[in-house]
C-alpha cells in the first residue's frame, strides 16, 4: 500500500557495515555480482522501469534476509540500497531498507511473495510508482469509458405501490430498450401536451422573479432551437444535439430513477440520464418521479450553461470509485444544489435547482420569505435529509455557480480513493491518475496547453505593439 516517505535510515549506512551472519554476506556478495550489475538476461523485461524503496521486517533468526533477498534475485529485480536497523515497534525483529529498480509487474510479484515470508511495513515507489492491485480490490466497479454506461443506464429504481397510487405517472413511451444515437422521437398524447402546456404556461409565469440570469439566458434559446412551447413537448434528440454544441453533455433516454452511484456516473462523462413521459393530468403542479417537464424545464436550460456543466460533471467525477458512503454523500450535495438549490444574484435570492424549476408550488414555497434557508456548506449539505414527498425542510444558498464548484472541489478532496480521476474529452474516457507516469502524462499535457496561451499572449502583446 501507498504511505508517506518513511524516516528510514542514513545513507551512510550501508548493509555491509551492519552486524550480520557470514550466510548473509555471501549471499549479498553474490547479490552484488549478478543483480547490481547490467546482465544480459534481463533484456525481456519490460523497459517501464522505475525507482521503488520499501521496508520489511525480519525475526532475528539466521536465514531470514537471505529467504527474501532471494526473491529479489528470482525475479531479476536491481537492488541499488540496502540497509538495516532495529526495529522501532518490535525488539525482537529487524527492519530492512530496500531501495529497487524493477518494472510494475516485477514489483507486484515481489510484494505478494514477500508477505509469505515478512512483514511489509512500508513502500514509496518514488518515480515510476504503481498502485498494488491489492489497493483497487475494494474500489467499488466504476465506467472507464462513456460505453460503459450501458452497464449502468437499465438499472432503474421503481417506486413502491404507495407511492405510485399518490402520484401515478403516465408512462407512454418507456425508453429501457434505447441502445444508442439517435434518440426515438415520442408521438405525446393530446392529454400529455396539454399536463405539459399547462406547467409551462404557469412556471413562467414564475421565471422572471424567481430564476437565476443564467436560466433567463438560456431558455429563449431553447424556444428558438428546441421548439420549447407551451403547446410543443420538445424531442430529446433535439435538445441532445443542443447541448452538445453547447456545453458537451448529451442527454441519455431511461425509464425512471437510477441509484445515486449510476446517475452521478454518467454526470462524469456529460451524459444526463432524461425521462420522457409526462406526469398525471390530474397533478400537473408537483411531482415527485421525474418526468419530462422536471427534466426538460428544470434541468436542461442550465446543462447549457458551462459553469453549471462544469459543476454537474465534477460531482460526478468524485463519485468514481468512490465508496456508498461518499456517493451517498455527493448525492445529498448534489440534491440539495442542482436539484433544490438557490444563489443570490444582484441582491436577492433566485432558484437554480431543477426541483424548484419545475415545481410551481415548491418554486413559490423557497422564494416565499417563510422557508428555512442555509448557506450552502458540503460538509453540512451532505447530512441533511432529502425528501420527495413534500416541499424541502431547508433550502441552501450559494452566492454563485463557481462559489458552489470551488466548495465542492475541496469537499471532492476529502473522500478517500486510492487514485484520482481526469476526463479525457478526446476519447470521452476518464484517465485513472494512480502512478507517476500517467501524472507525467497529464502535466505534458497542461505544459502544451499553456504553450497556447503563452503563444496567444505573444500574437496579442505583437499585435497591439506591447
Amino acid at each position: 500500500m501507498y504511505s508517506n516517505r518513511i524516516e528510514g535510515p542514513k545513507r551512510g549506512r550501508s548493509f555491509d557495515s551492519m552486524n550480520t551472519t557470514f550466510e548473509e554476506k555471501q549471499l549479498n556478495n553474490e547479490m552484488n555480482k549478478s543483480s547490481f550489475s547490467k546482465i544480459e538476461e534481463n533484456m525481456n523485461i519490460s523497459s517501464d522501469r522505475g525507482r521503488a524503496a520499501m521496508v520489511f521486517s525480519l525475526k532475528n533468526e539466521v536465514g531470514g534476509l537471505v529467504k527474501a533477498l532471494k526473491l529479489f534475485q528470482e525475479k531479476h529485480v536491481n537492488l541499488v540500497h540496502i540497509e538495516s536497523r532495529k526495529s522501532k515497534r518490535r525488539n525482537s525483529e529487524f527492519e530492512i531498507f530496500v531501495d529497487c529498480d524493477s518494472n510494475r509487474e516485477q514489483l507486484n510479484e515481489i510484494i505478494q511473495m514477500l508477505r509469505s515470508h515478512v512483514n511489509v511495513v512500508s513502500m514509496n515507489p518514488p518515480d515510476n510508482s504503481c498502485l498494488v492491485d491489492d489497493d483497487m480490490d475494494s474500489v467499488p466497479w466504476f465506467p472507464k469509458k462513456i460505453s460503459d454506461l450501458d452497464k449502468c443506464a437499465n438499472r432503474v429504481l421503481m417506486y413502491g405501490s404507495d407511492l405510485d397510487a399518490d402520484h401515478p405517472v403516465s408512462r407512454s413511451e418507456i425508453s429501457s430498450s434505447y441502445t444508442g444515437d439517435p434518440i426515438p422521437r415520442i408521438e405525446f398524447t393530446e392529454e400529455e401536451v396539454k399536463t405539459w402546456g399547462t406547467v409551462f404556461r404557469e412556471l413562467n409565469k414564475l421565471y422572471p422573479s424567481h430564476a437565476c440570469r443564467e436560466y433567463l439566458k438560456n431558455l429563449p434559446l431553447l424556444t428558438k432551437h428546441c421548439g420549447y412551447r407551451e403547446d410543443n413537448i420538445p424531442q430529446l434528440e433535439d435538445v441532445s444535439c443542443f447541448l452538445k454544441e453547447r456545453t458537451g453533455f448529451t442527454i441519455r433516454p431511461v425509464a425512471g430513477y437510477l441509484s445515486p452511484r449510476d446517475f452521478l456516473a454518467g454526470l462524469a462523462f456529460r451524459v444526463f440520464h432524461c425521462t420522457q413521459y409526462v406526469r398525471h393530468s390530474s397533478d400537473p403542479l408537483y411531482t415527485p418521479e421525474p418526468d419530462t417537464c422536471h427534466e426538460l424545464l428544470g434541468h436542461v436550460p442550465l446543462l447549457a450553461e458551462p459553469s453549471f456543466a462544469q459543476f454537474s460533471q465534477e460531482i460526478g467525477l468524485a463519485s468514481l470509485g468512490a465508496s456508498d458512503e461518499a456517493v451517498q454523500k455527493l448525492a445529498t450535495c448534489y440534491f440539495f444544489t442542482v436539484e433544490f438549490g438557490l444563489c443570490k444574484q444582484d441582491g436577492q435570492l433566485r432558484a437554480y435547482g431543477a426541483g424548484l424549476l419545475s415545481s410551481i408550488s415548491e418554486l413559490k414555497h423557497a422564494l416565499s420569505g417563510s422557508s428555512k434557508m442555509k448557506p450552502f456548506d458540503p460538509k453540512v449539505t451532505c447530512k441533511q435529509e432529502c425528501i420527495i414527498t413534500t416541499f424541502q425542510e431547508v433550502y441552501f444558498i450559494s452566492e454563485s455557480f463557481e462559489e458552489a464548484k470551488e466548495k465542492m472541489r475541496e469537499f471532492a478532496k476529502t473522500i478517500k480513493r486510492p487514485f484520482s480521476v481526469r476526463y479525457n474529452p478526446y476519447t470521452q474516457s476518464v484517465d485513472i491518475l494512480k502512478d507517476t507516469k500517467s501524472i507525467c502524462g497529464v502535466v505534458k499535457e497542461l505544459q502544451h496547453e499553456l504553450d497556447i496561451v503563452s503563444d496567444a499572449l505573444n500574437r496579442m502583446n505583437n499585435q497591439i505593439g506591447v
